[in-house]
């Protein structure tokens, strides 16, 4: 019985181990688990705000958040008014400290 259990163990070790290597993102800061689950939180915020807007150019917007809760905003968007939205969702969300934005605004072809 023990010896069943342990092989199961290590099997399962050997198969899993190379998923939750390549699940993890060199980018995050996973050292501190609290921080990357609140930096994710706020991102998933200001996405989901974005995309109840309606504006299709507003859910086009990449969101990214560091771990001081500062975010940062790029793409494209179809007017001045659906960016000056953008940046305000995203200051409006809470825990955010600043907003960085390089969206643009598309130009008509």
């Amino acid at each position: 019985m023990k010896t069943t259990y342990v092989m199961t163990c290590l099997i399962a070790g050997t198969l899993l181990g190379p998923v939750v290597t390549i699940a993890g993102d060199p980018d995050t800061d996973r050292s501190n688990p609290e921080a990357f689950v609140k930096d994710s939180a706020i991102t998933a915020q200001i996405k989901s705000k974005l995309a109840a807007e309606h504006f299709g150019s507003l859910a086009k917007i990449h969101v990214d958040t560091d771990k001081n809760g500062v975010v940062w905003l790029s793409g494209t968007v179809e007017s001045q008014a659906a960016l000056d939205k953008a940046v305000a969702i995203a200051k409006g969300t809470e825990h955010v400290k600043s907003v960085h934005s390089t969206l643009t605004v598309k130009k008509d072809d």
